[in-house]
């Protein structure tokens, strides 16, 4: 028998708005609205977007015995740098295991007294449980259930949230702040410029609403989701990392900051830190790329790639980049296949069609430094 799906706080919203609902990380979401997977993801990019990511995990760690005990335990847990992020400040994270790979990535930030920290839908529960297990003596851990997430994405979101609260126009790309019910964040997984918002559930349809009465917002479904961070070369946890890729391989070493390299002020010190430390040291086997299919055709998930006769890897994510006009994908190839420009072939309904290693981002960032 088929598991339940559970349902957003906004589920009647997205319904009253046309959304297509499909199954998406145990719950039920909308995949496109009336102006289709195309239109949604070009207005992002021309003005703004606003996904509903409330399924994603909410947590707050408060410190037992002082803010760099807390910071130091969190660091202990992933190769980042968690003691140096500032107050009002956020960052990208890694939880790792014995091996190097990667249990879920995630976004943590420094409130003064206490780390904000938002983990993918599908592995917060196992990633709550991860910290509850690790971080007992440091934390006071609370999983909010009570709030909702949005997302407002695109050029024109900082005119739409500021006439709602002004102060969020001089936040900077990762800055967070918290305006009375309002918990803000300059991020986003789109490559544009932007913000996440965490509100309590009751005021999340009027909030939502109030934004989308705005001529330049648009509501925006998993399917532009996907194709907008596809083309900024982000990565979807599940498909282009997962327990069996290392965060070197994935081309994620920029999240690994100097004081927890080799010969850093607190090196090593995470789960699979051999592994790692000698990835940094020695390069990975593999390594994840870019990839541009020729012609119009699009190359999916698993699709296998070849250099001649010999296997090179499979594509993780792939499909149609609106922006570029084309199809692009990423996927991991060994580091001899890695070089841009390098031609490959792809395995599409048993025929092999040409595909070109290329650099990432395929669409520019647009963040507000």
């Amino acid at each position: 028998m088929a598991e339940e799906l559970l349902r957003l706080g906004l589920h009647d919203l997205h319904v009253e708005l046309g959304g297509k609902m499909v199954p998406f990380a145990g719950y039920e979401m909308a995949v496109q609205y009336p102006a289709g997977v195309m239109k949604e993801h070009l207005h992002t990019r021309a003005a703004a977007g606003l996904f509903d990511v409330s399924h994603m995990g909410q947590v707050i760690l408060r410190p037992k015995a002082g803010m760099e005990a807390l910071c130091l335990g969190f660091e202990a847990l992933m190769p980042v740098d968690v003691l140096g992020v500032a107050a009002g400040r956020q960052r990208y994270g890694l939880f790792t295991n014995e091996t190097g790979g990667i249990l879920d990535d995630l976004m943590f930030a420094n409130r003064g007294d206490h780390l904000f920290v938002v983990v993918n839908a599908a592995c917060k529960h196992a990633d709550v449980a991860h910290m509850r297990a690790h971080l007992a003596d440091v934390a006071e851990l609370e999983f909010i259930q009570d709030r909702a997430l949005l997302a407002l994405q695109g050029p024109l979101a900082e005119a739409a949230l500021a006439r709602i609260e002004p102060a969020v126009a001089a936040m900077r790309f990762m800055d967070v702040g918290m305006f009375g019910d309002l918990w803000v964040s300059r991020s986003g997984y789109t490559g544009e410029d932007g913000y996440e918002i965490s509100l309590p559930m009751a005021q999340a349809e009027g909030f939502a609403r109030r934004l989308m009465d705005m001529p330049e917002v648009l509501p925006i479904g998993l399917g532009a989701r996907d194709s907008l961070r596809l083309e900024a070369g982000l990565c979807l946890y599940g498909h282009d990392i997962d327990t069996t890729t290392s965060p070197v391989e994935a081309g994620l070493v920029w999240a690994i900051q100097k004081a927890r390299k080799a010969g850093g002020a607190r090196e090593g010190g995470f789960p699979g830190a051999a592994h790692i430390l000698k990835e940094l040291a020695e390069g990975p086997s593999r390594r994840r790329v870019g990839l541009r299919p020729d012609g119009r055709a699009p190359m999916r998930e698993g699709t296998a790639l070849f250099a001649g006769d010999a296997p090179a890897g499979q594509i993780t994510s792939g499909g149609f980049g609106p922006s570029v006009n084309a199809p692009i994908a990423m996927g991991y190839v060994p580091v001899a296949q890695a070089k841009t420009g390098t031609a490959l072939e792809g395995d599409v309904r048993a025929k092999r069609l040409p595909v070109t290693v290329a650099d990432m981002p395929f669409n520019p960032t647009t963040y507000k430094r």
